[in-house]
């Protein structure tokens, strides 16, 4: 029973690994059941027995990486002294995902212009996994004495989606300097304005 299980649990790593690596690189809609099968050397029936069927799979590996961009953050802001370091250790990550290799740009933004309907279960987990970093963000913003979080954390949002789109088309560095830019002209400003007296 623990060998079965073992195998099954191992199987189900192996077509999550597949799909993601596939999605991400070579979009969703582009990619069959019957390739991801093949390239994770499982059986179709294997792969129904994890999941319903491509959605589920689909909604798994956004899972996967709205977990992973999860840690991620945390991991960043856990040395950050304030919250001004701490906003620019989530900027300095998403830098650092923008320079690895094989950067495709945001695997939420490429799954939201391939499911567009807003009602979709995968749009509907996109929209999830962006609520809660935009939470986030206005968060770090209100540690960072902001009355009104939010204006402020659309900025950088809209900062790092522009960066993500940009930086698998030209030169990522530049992309990432620019980006790294655009925070701290963000702190700056939005410091000064919470300095200013009432």
């Amino acid at each position: 029973m623990v060998k079965t299980q073992g195998r099954v649990s191992e199987a189900r790593s192996r077509l999550l690994g597949t799909a993601t690596r596939i999605f991400y690189t070579e979009g969703i809609h582009s990619v069959g059941i019957d390739r991801i099968v093949a390239e994770a050397q499982v059986t179709r029936a294997t792969l129904y027995r994890h999941f319903a069927g491509k959605e589920e799979l689909v909604l798994a590996y956004l899972e996967g990486v709205s977990q992973l961009e999860r840690d991620q953050l945390d991991q960043a802001i856990a040395g950050a002294d304030s919250a001004a370091d701490s906003i620019r250790a989530v900027a300095k990550s998403i830098t650092a995902g923008i320079t690895s290799d094989g950067f495709r740009g945001c695997a939420f933004l490429n799954a939201a212009a391939e499911y567009p309907d807003p009602e979709h279960p995968v749009h509907q987990a996109v929209l999830a996994h962006r609520d809660w970093f935009a939470t986030t963000i206005a968060t770090l913003f209100t540690q960072l004495g902001d009355a009104s979080p939010e204006p402020p954390a659309r900025h950088f949002i809209m900062l790092r989606d522009g960066a993500m789109a940009t930086g698998c088309l030209t030169d990522p560095t530049q992309v990432c300097e620019t980006f790294l830019q655009g925070v701290e002209g963000l702190l700056t400003y939005r410091t000064a304005t919470t300095a200013k007296p009432a």
